[in-house]
């Protein structure tokens, strides 16, 4: 399996995977990463031009709110956050490609972008994902994350209905 780029094994200490500052040039492999992943789920399509245009030109997009991203080369993994106001943020766009889960590169993923925001004043993170995307429900709580409040109704193509999910990073 390709994982073997980042990482010597399972049982010896493990090398942290390249990560680097995502850019606009990364589009096409944001699009077709966040597509791979969609597929993997009955229904889930990816409507780039009419529902998530922002993926042509996404470092400018999240740097425009004062957010960062981030990719691990080759775009296999990626990650992105956001302030929201009052020492909340919001964790986004968090994909690994199939061949490289379970190796520790998610785990790299959110805690670059978790450390990120501490940095930057956040007290609370927070996220939304897909009812459907299971596996991610089970990683975001095992680092933490709590399910909260109601479901959100994107009235996308993919009729996406979103958990809700918060975790204290710093002070309270």
């Amino acid at each position: 399996m390709q994982a073997h780029r980042f990482f010597r094994g399972r049982n010896a200490v493990t090398a942290r995977p390249v990560l680097r500052a995502g850019r606009d040039d990364d589009a096409a492999g944001f699009i077709a990463l966040i597509g791979a992943c969609w597929a993997e789920y009955p229904g889930c399509v990816m409507d780039v031009d009419g529902e998530v245009p922002e993926l042509r030109a996404l470092a400018s997009y999240y740097a425009g709110q004062g957010g960062a991203l981030w990719v691990a080369e080759g775009v296999v993994g990626m990650v992105a956050t956001r302030p929201l106001g009052d020492g909340a943020w919001e964790l986004c766009k968090m994909y690994v490609a199939a061949g490289f889960r379970g190796a520790g590169l998610a785990i790299a993923l959110i805690e670059a972008a978790e450390a990120h925001a501490r940095v930057d004043g956040a007290r609370l993170m927070k996220l939304w994902t897909d009812t459907r995307f299971e596996r991610a429900h089970r990683f975001y709580e095992k680092r933490g994350y709590v399910r909260q409040g109601p479901l959100r109704v994107l009235n996308d193509k993919s009729n996406s209905v979103e958990y809700h999910y918060v975790k204290t990073v710093a002070g309270g």
